[in-house]
């Protein structure tokens, strides 16, 4: 009688380890939470708001204000009322600029490590710092 083996079994297993690694990449940008920026393309171009949330995976922020979606939600506990919901969605992170803090005028950021080492957002346009918020 001839032994059962499962057929995948008969060879190496296929190592994804390099695709997977790009794919769960984070994306580094120019912008982070807190920063007041401006959209620069798409529906809401010239709009300025807070950016609430960064998705560093998929390279997308939250604004506030900016690109506003309804959802249809169901209540989720007897109290709670269903409806249809207003809410931010992301937009990607190439589609909007930093507020300069000096002019109020959209602006690229230029990176420089001050004496003591710390990394501080110059703005291209004024030459000010501009502040990280926490």
């Amino acid at each position: 009688m001839r032994i059962l083996k499962h057929r995948k079994m008969d060879r190496p297993r296929a190592v994804n380890r390099k695709r997977h690694a790009d794919n769960s990449e984070r994306v580094r940008l120019h912008v982070a939470k807190g920063d007041t920026v401006r959209v620069m393309r798409g529906d809401d171009k010239g709009k300025e708001g807070k950016i609430i949330r960064v998705y560093t995976k998929t390279g997308r922020v939250t604004v506030e204000g900016v690109n506003i979606v309804k959802r249809h939600r169901r209540a989720r506990t007897a109290d709670e009322q269903s409806g249809i919901v207003n809410f931010p969605a992301p937009i990607h992170a190439s589609n909007v600029m930093l507020i300069d803090p000096k002019s109020g005028d959209p602006t690229r950021a230029r990176r420089q490590i001050d004496e003591d080492g710390t990394k501080e957002r110059i703005s291209v346009k004024s030459g000010d710092a501009i502040p990280r918020v926490r």
